[in-house]
């Protein structure tokens, strides 16, 4: 009469076993968890404070010296150095920017609507303005070299200030407008971030990337046919063609360094339209924490490494670089 009660505790035993084996596997697997973000955290910490040391001064201060030499050089100031005075401009923006993102290297800012917007906002105005000062840079590169003898009637410094003009203009709306047209749409959520919203990083990876460096693209290819076919008269292109090096120069940098995050921007983009499920899970920053932080750091980079371009290929830069000095 007994045996009935023995099988049901022989049936009942196997599951508490089974529990103890799973409770066992997640604390193992919550160790693994936290030690391997704490080695990411090690990590990050590791090259945001080689950021900060090496690259962060050579930014901050290069590109103030940038302003502050051919502000005080008007009078010597050429076209395309009054684009890379506002390329400094909008470097110097994303520099000051980059100080706080740096070490936010638990994500726990982006918990905060008031503060991820801000950053936000500050990113993509840099962004937006260096990819079109760079796109009108190119184009600008390819009218000078098209026109055979003397200058283009379209390259005045009067139509280069209107450029640098309405550049800033389309920025500042190509960031504002989709900010107001979301935040009226989100309005009343506490913890909304502009930065997470998918149409945004569509924004961001089409106007910010694709679209301009198809058109930069574009002007290079018309750039090199023209260089192939002055190559009889080298003595009209020489100083065209350092301006030319430098700006093909940056960019390339640009490119290499923007590239990761707009790639891992494009993975998370994917996925939420593979999967709309995941349209409101966490992104990718929140997954891969050490790889986000990377690819931030590489675009904060670009910001940074425009100085010592300049530096070195600017030769009126280094001129003038010398008599304010003296």
């Amino acid at each position: 009469r007994q045996l009935p009660n023995t099988v049901s505790m022989e049936e009942e035993t196997p599951p508490l076993l089974w529990t103890h084996v799973n409770s066992t596997e997640h604390l193992n697997l919550s160790h693994q968890h936290n030690a391997t973000s704490y080695q990411s955290y090690v990590i990050g910490l590791f090259l945001s404070c080689v950021y900060t040391v090496l690259l962060f001064p050579i930014g901050f201060i290069g590109n103030i010296l940038i302003l502050v030499v051919n502000l005080n050089h008007r009078e010597k100031m050429t076209i395309p150095d009054l684009y890379f005075v506002n390329l400094a401009i909008a470097d110097l923006i994303l520099v000051a920017d980059s100080l706080i993102e740096v070490f936010n290297l638990n994500e726990k800012y982006y918990d905060y609507a008031v503060l991820c917007t801000f950053m936000s906002l500050f990113l993509q105005v840099n962004m937006y303005s260096s990819i079109f000062f760079l796109t009108w840079m190119s184009f600008d590169r390819y009218i000078a070299l098209a026109s055979s003898v003397g200058s283009s009637p379209l390259r005045t410094m009067q139509h280069a200030k209107l450029s640098c003009g309405l550049i800033w203009m389309a920025s500042i709306l190509a960031t504002l407008l989709p900010f107001t047209i979301v935040q009226t749409q989100h309005r009343g959520e506490l913890h909304f971030c502009f930065a997470n919203v998918l149409e945004i990083q569509w924004l961001e990876v089409t106007i910010g990337f694709l679209v301009p460096f198809s058109i930069i693209g574009l002007c290079y290819s018309l750039i090199v046919r023209i260089l192939m076919r002055a190559q009889k008269h080298r003595g009209l292109w020489p100083r065209r063609q350092k301006a030319l090096r430098m700006i093909v120069v940056v960019v390339l940098v640009f490119f290499i360094c923007w590239l990761p995050e707009n790639v891992f921007i494009s993975i998370q983009l994917l996925q939420g339209t593979a999967d709309p499920s995941r349209r409101t899970a966490t992104t990718l920053w929140h997954h891969y924490p050490l790889t986000g932080h990377i690819v931030n750091l590489a675009a904060f980079s670009n910001s940074c490494l425009n100085p010592i371009i300049y530096s070195f290929l600017g030769e009126t830069f280094r001129d003038k670089l010398r008599l304010f000095v003296k």
